[in-house]
């Protein structure tokens, strides 16, 4: 039984750093039916804080399981209107939004049909939650919730309270003044991301162990870190841990090989050893020594699910790396080390894209797509450089170490 002080104090740094919830403010709350206990002391401390509503909407993974396993063809991608609405819903009244994470069963669908797993994702639900928290008006945060079935995948044994003081850990809850911790560390990551915006590198280049890969950036890509900004002027920490610095790449030019670093978790489903191929910013060839059809049916979602959406660079001063564990969590794992992405552009990792549509972020050259899933690409063994557009490299990461001052 987790005790109701670590969860208050928990819920407190979500609301506080995480969301940055305004008085008056409606938050939406997503959780798995596992994350109940860590979500009514959301809703409890949001209140104490003003909050004017809190919905917690509850999902069940067995239920999605149950989909796969035996519901007809055309349910796997259906979306409720009604969730539709809620998000939209969100966005018209500048609401709040927190999901938890932490899959309580996280090889659930391992032994299901790939391509069906991949396809009950509800696409149109993922979409309009991507074009809202990419949008202008919704202060929002993804944070871990502990579970037993989580700390088993994670350790071979139930053992929550390990997995509770590595998360209090990542997310800096050991600190004295977890607040003054953290306000320190993103203005570190903004110090960063600063530093490669000024130097306007045309490509980041990836080297390492099954890794040969060149990512264009746009010209209008900025690089940014940590915190983002409402349109309000409301900050906000969209992912608690965050160590990373990221931008938004040119969809098309990306070429060469690319070998994961450690396993991607998509859908209850682990895939392990996954390699890609690149060319004219297309995904050419996938292989993986499990849940490669999962990843097969997900570039094939749309048109942009088979190009890159984000490049994010971390280096080994990353609480989440020196952990050394491997969450099977992506929301902990791309804090370890640099990773990127496949599907939905950034828009604010662009210079002018904060608020704007789909068909605008397209003419920008944004990539657009319902898919947005990252997967780790770094570690010591790769080599990270920067080139300017005459082909000069410039060290960003070597062993793990920051190069760019």
């Amino acid at each position: 039984m987790v005790s109701t002080e670590r969860l208050d104090r928990y819920a407190r740094l979500a609301l506080q750093v995480g969301i940055n919830l305004a008085p008056g403010q409606d938050l939406l709350v997503d959780a798995l039916v596992e994350h109940a206990p860590l979500a009514r002391r959301v809703a409890h401390a949001a209140y104490a804080a003003g909050a004017r509503y809190v919905d917690v909407l509850y999902h069940d993974r067995r239920l999605t399981r149950a989909l796969v396993e035996l519901g007809g063809d055309e349910a796997l991608e259906w979306t409720p209107e009604w969730l539709v609405r809620r998000v939209e819903d969100a966005d018209s009244h500048s609401s709040a939004m927190l999901s938890l994470h932490g899959d309580p069963e996280p090889d659930l669908m391992a032994d299901l049909d790939g391509t069906r797993v991949a396809k009950a994702r509800m696409p149109a639900l993922r979409a309009a939650t991507l074009r809202v928290i990419m949008g202008p008006r919704v202060n929002w945060c993804v944070i871990a919730c502990p579970t037993e079935g989580w700390a088993r995948a994670v350790f071979d044994e139930p053992d929550v309270e390990e997995l509770w003081r590595a998360v209090e850990s990542v997310v800096r809850l050991d600190e004295p003044d977890p607040i003054m911790a953290w306000r320190e560390h993103l203005a570190n990551l903004r110090k960063r991301a600063a530093a490669l915006t000024e130097r306007r590198f045309d490509a980041i280049r990836f080297r390492g162990p099954g890794t040969d890969l060149m990512i264009g950036l746009l010209p209008i890509s900025t690089w940014l870190g940590g915190s983002d900004e409402t349109a309000s002027g409301r900050t906000y920490v969209p992912n608690l841990p965050t160590e990373e610095v990221f931008t938004t790449p040119d969809p098309r030019r990306t070429e060469g090989t690319v070998r994961s670093t450690r396993p991607l978790v998509v859908g209850a489903v682990t895939v392990r050893d996954l390699e890609l191929r690149f060319h004219g910013g297309r995904v050419t060839e996938v292989r993986a020594s499990s849940g490669e059809d999962v990843i097969r049916a997900m570039i094939g979602a749309d048109g942009g699910a088979a190009r890159l959406g984000e490049v994010a660079l971390v280096d080994g001063t990353s609480r989440v790396g020196r952990l050394g564990i491997t969450f099977r969590s992506t929301l902990l794992d791309e804090n370890a080390t640099c990773h990127i992405a496949l599907g939905h552009g950034l828009a604010v990792g662009v210079q002018g894209g904060a608020g704007r549509d789909g068909d605008q972020l397209r003419e920008l050259g944004v990539n657009i797509s319902s898919v947005h899933t990252d997967f780790m690409v770094g570690g010591p063994e790769v080599e990270v450089d920067g080139l300017d557009q005459g082909g000069g490299a410039e060290p960003l990461l070597r062993d793990d170490e920051w190069q760019l001052r």
